[in-house]
């Protein structure tokens, strides 16, 4: 309804009453209309004031007017001179065709009031039209930022609340810190991965990694040796955004150590031995 009103009272609709609008402004509005009744409503209510207002401010000419009128332009110049007898002398003549072109002149006039008032009125309401789309693009600038504000509220409200668990993590003895260290391949990696013994959980900790930064192409996978074989808990990115600081891997029972390996963005089934990045035992 508000929009509704809105529309309405942007002046629009006057606009299209007076064919001042484009041929895709026109459909607009005649597929406004047509789906909404209040703005057909408005629509014949504007021409019918239009009509009225025209109708009011109309000047009636004189009733024989119109005959003079034609007497005069069917009438050469001589007969009407000619016509000028005691009984309808020749200022008389004069008086009366005098009178008409002072009607016309006055007609004139009052025409071109109408069309003075016509252009200002159409300026006005180019003007409103004007600031209506203008209000418009501030208000969906508004609701982007509303957007983007929300966004980064959510982002802050995720971001305490794993820095709370990781908290709860270190002082919790049912889960268990193990620090990744790096290898040949990459002797300054290192990262935190958290097992959960009862649970089975696994996560890994993105404040504490410190690994090369992966191509689009490429993923690094976390694995768990469990009785001497890989065990797959999923892949990551070594930056993602927005960075989130915990990541929940696959769960694991009874791991006896975690390594990280590159591979090909996906994952594999088997690790690269050679891509392996970093690597460490868990102590229960």
């Amino acid at each position: 309804m508000e929009e509704t009103e809105a529309y309405i009272e942007s002046g629009i609709l006057e606009l299209y009453v007076l064919g001042q609008l484009s041929q895709a402004e026109q459909h607009e509005v005649e597929a406004m209309s047509a789906n909404n009744p209040a703005i057909k409503r408005e629509i014949e209510a504007i021409e019918i004031a239009m009509e009225q207002y025209a109708m009011s401010h109309a000047i009636q000419p004189k009733t024989n007017l119109e005959k003079q009128l034609f007497e005069i332009i069917n009438s050469p110049a001589e007969p009407v001179l000619a016509a000028a007898t005691p009984a309808a002398p020749l200022n008389a003549i004069v008086t009366e065709n005098t009178t008409a072109t002072a009607t016309i002149r006055t007609l004139k006039f009052a025409l071109a009031a109408c069309a003075g008032l016509l252009v200002i009125s159409v300026i006005a309401l180019y003007s409103a039209h004007s600031k209506l789309n203008s209000a418009n693009d501030q208000i969906a600038s508004l609701s982007t930022d509303r957007e983007k504000f929300a966004a980064t509220v959510n982002y802050i409200q995720e971001e305490n609340k794993d820095l709370q668990e990781i908290a709860s993590i270190s002082g919790d003895p049912t889960w268990t810190s193990v620090k990744l260290a790096g290898t040949k391949l990459s002797p300054q990696a290192n990262m935190m991965v958290y097992w959960h013994k009862d649970g089975q959980h696994v996560m890994v900790d993105n404040t504490r990694m410190a690994l090369p930064k992966n191509d689009a192409e490429h993923q690094y996978q976390l694995w768990a040796i469990v009785n001497g074989k890989p065990v797959d808990l999923g892949v990551f990115d070594a930056e993602t955004q927005p960075k989130k600081l915990l990541v929940s891997m696959k769960e694991v029972a009874a791991p006896q150590a975690f390594a990280v390996t590159l591979e090909k963005r996906g994952g594999s089934v088997q690790p690269t031995m050679e891509k392996m990045v970093a690597m460490a035992g868990v102590s229960i």
